[in-house]
């Protein structure tokens, strides 16, 4: 779940079982889809490729499962009806909540959002009506694995257009602008960093804490239902538990 701690959000995705890992792998196969269908099979002249790449690169998905992804949205694999939708609305108590969707049936995705929000004690409602409430930004994550000293990374990281740099919890986070958010990957990738996250993301400006136990039950139920679903990219709140 993208909240508070985006590492805790890496650590989370990291303990997940292989079958859970392949449905990870089908959702990032069809982000490159997307991508190749609208700006063509080459990365270095598709930056939004480029940039889904990064992204399944982080999540450990193997070369070969990529370069298929892009050779069957060259060929006649991907649906002609498949678009890309972004619905949002709130879970328990108010909680923000955005899904990014990539779907060949809208009807069928819209009315299976409907019913998760209402289920879990929330409800969908219509466009822009939480996205104000964050902000699009790059997020490269990188472990403190020893390999390199803070200092040396931080001095890199200054001399790139990144707008950030943190230690949380055993990794470094660096947020950029979206616009910004390739070249900073592409000059630290070269220096030899290895990423646990690199993505364009939605952070929260402000968070939301739930204090009532069943509310807090109701959500983790949402975003599970939500994230299980093949339709679904990426899940946004602004729910911490800190």
């Amino acid at each position: 779940m993208a909240g508070h701690s985006k590492w805790a959000n890496i650590k989370h995705k990291k303990s997940k079982t292989d079958a859970q890992r392949a449905k990870i792998f089908t959702k990032l196969g069809r982000e490159i889809q997307v991508a190749v269908r609208e700006g063509g099979p080459d990365p270095e002249t598709n930056s939004r490729l480029k940039d889904v790449i990064a992204k399944a690169k982080a999540n450990n998905m193997p070369n070969d499962n990529i370069q298929r992804s892009i050779k069957r949205a060259s060929g006649e694999g991907m649906s002609d009806n498949m678009e890309e939708i972004t619905y949002e609305g709130y879970g328990p108590s108010g909680v923000a909540v955005i899904v990014e969707a990539v779907t060949d049936n809208r009807n069928r995705t819209a009315g299976e959002m409907r019913h998760y929000f209402d289920k879990y004690g929330g409800n969908l409602g219509a466009t822009n009506c939480v996205s104000f409430m964050f902000d699009r930004k790059g997020i490269i994550v990188i472990e403190d694995d020893g390999s390199f000293e803070e200092d040396t990374l931080m001095m890199d990281v200054l001399e790139t257009e990144a707008e950030d740099f943190s230690n949380i919890d055993g990794a470094y986070e660096i947020a950029t602008a979206p616009s910004s958010f390739s070249s900073v990957r592409d000059v630290l990738e070269k220096k030899g960093y290895k990423f646990a996250e690199a993505s364009i993301t939605m952070v929260p400006q402000s968070y939301v804490k739930l204090e009532n136990e069943e509310d807090r039950e109701k959500f983790a139920k949402l975003i599970d239902a939500l994230e299980d679903n093949d339709d679904v990219i990426e899940v946004y709140h602004n729910y911490s538990e800190e």
